[in-house]
């Protein structure tokens, strides 16, 4: 009877397990291929419905939107919120393009000051220049002065020794042919030398014959010439040193009128550039 009770008892603990597994496993079927939102008639008892469902119109142009349901009327507007999103956004362009204008109004400004001191600088720079070679010039004009004058008045030294030097000879001459000549004899031709007819015996001469005196005055109408063709260089010298010192006087008249010039240019660009930014900023 025990062993029947222990057999029985287990029967019944295994039927009873039976049973549990049997409710887990229709359970679980159930939870996996019977789900509530799986019905056919779920749409009717469906909880999320009217959060599913869609609104009662999407926009203006809905067409289920008709005339007799009033679901359209004047002065209503959907699409406000896409509208003003829209504005701001077309405002924040407008600001952000009027920044970035401002910005390359001042980065034009300063690249035109930039371009204003560097012209200055570079002209400054010219000026400077052309007046070291103004000095330059002025002291090589010196210098070729001084070397002249010095070449002249040793030319004029060294032709004045010479003439002093022809004197004494020619008084030497006349000396030697006074005290040594034939006094008694007046014929020019007895003085004639063997050696030819420019060369003279000088104890028989007894002076220059008017041929001679002739060729003595062409000799020297020719050096009176030559002293005035000398003169006139030199004049003509010193004015093309007078003209080069005017030229270049009125070339630094012209560049000093061109940097204003220019300076008056970049004025006006600047008052241009000016004018644009306080327009710009008045219309902001």
């Amino acid at each position: 009877m025990v062993q029947n009770d222990q057999i029985l008892c287990l029967l019944d603990q295994r039927q009873q397990d039976d049973i549990r597994n049997l409710n887990k496993a229709i359970d679980e079927f159930r939870l996996q291929f019977q789900k509530k939102e799986d019905r056919r008639e779920y749409d009717l008892s469906d909880p999320l419905a009217l959060k599913k469902d869609l609104p009662p119109r999407l926009s203006d142009d809905d067409p289920r939107c008709s005339v007799s349901g009033v679901q359209r009327l004047m002065g209503e507007d959907l699409t406000e919120r896409e509208r003003r999103r829209r504005q701001q956004d077309q405002l924040r362009g407008w600001s952000l393009q009027q920044q970035q204008e401002l910005a390359k109004a001042l980065e034009d400004r300063r690249s035109a000051e930039s371009l204003y001191d560097k012209t200055r600088v570079e002209l400054d720079k010219k000026a400077m220049d052309l007046q070291k070679l103004e000095e330059q010039a002025r002291r090589e004009i010196c210098v070729y002065t001084k070397e002249f004058n010095r070449a002249q008045a040793e030319e004029s030294l060294e032709r004045k020794k010479l003439q002093k030097q022809l004197e004494q000879e020619d008084n030497s001459v006349e000396i030697l042919n006074n005290t040594g000549g034939d006094l008694l004899s007046e014929d020019p031709a007895q003085a004639t030398s063997a050696f030819g007819p420019h060369r003279v015996v000088p104890d028989r001469w007894k002076g220059m014959s008017p041929q001679q005196l002739k060729e003595v005055m062409d000799v020297q109408q020719q050096q009176i010439q030559e002293k005035t063709r000398q003169l006139e260089e030199e004049r003509r010298r010193q004015a093309e040193w007078d003209k080069k010192r005017v030229q270049e006087a009125r070339a630094m008249i012209l560049l000093e009128r061109q940097q204003k010039r220019q300076e008056r240019e970049l004025r006006k660009a600047q008052d241009h550039v000016n004018r644009q930014l306080a327009q710009a900023h008045r219309a902001q």
